[in-house]
């Protein structure tokens, strides 16, 4: 249906979390940050996923156990390497801004965090390039 556009369709299996009703979307365990970059909490994962970004030449920032509760994970792209990331995520902030990538930092303690929802989550993006 999406090929005449120029767009491919890859399926990869959803991870649970807590177990199979906490089902997570692939965006709270991988954000792309730019064509060759993202932002990946490796343990959700799936492996054929990380292959897939390896065959593509995708490179990524790993976050950490702790950062992936704080929604470290999900970060909304709003250009090539420009994100936006909520505050509490002192690593993989660390690790954007030392790749280059511009973080802008909001709070999302009482939204994203306590809502499970990180920015990607918080947004309806009408057009990605």
């Amino acid at each position: 249906m999406l090929a005449p556009f120029g767009v491919e369709v890859h399926a990869f299996d959803l991870p649970h979390f807590q177990g199979p009703s906490a089902v997570l979307h692939l965006m709270s365990v991988l954000s792309p940050i730019s064509h060759s970059r993202a932002v990946v909490y490796e343990p959700l994962a799936p492996i054929r996923l990380l292959e897939f970004l390896r065959s593509r030449n995708i490179s990524w920032l790993t976050v950490n156990d702790t950062e992936v509760h704080t929604q470290g994970a999900n970060i909304l792209t709003v250009a090539p390497d420009v994100v936006v990331l909520a505050a509490g995520n002192p690593e993989i902030e660390g690790k954007l801004r030392e790749s280059g990538v511009t973080a802008h930092i909001f709070n999302g303690e009482n939204v994203a965090v306590k809502g499970d929802g990180g920015p990607t989550c918080l947004t309806a993006p009408l057009l990605r390039r």
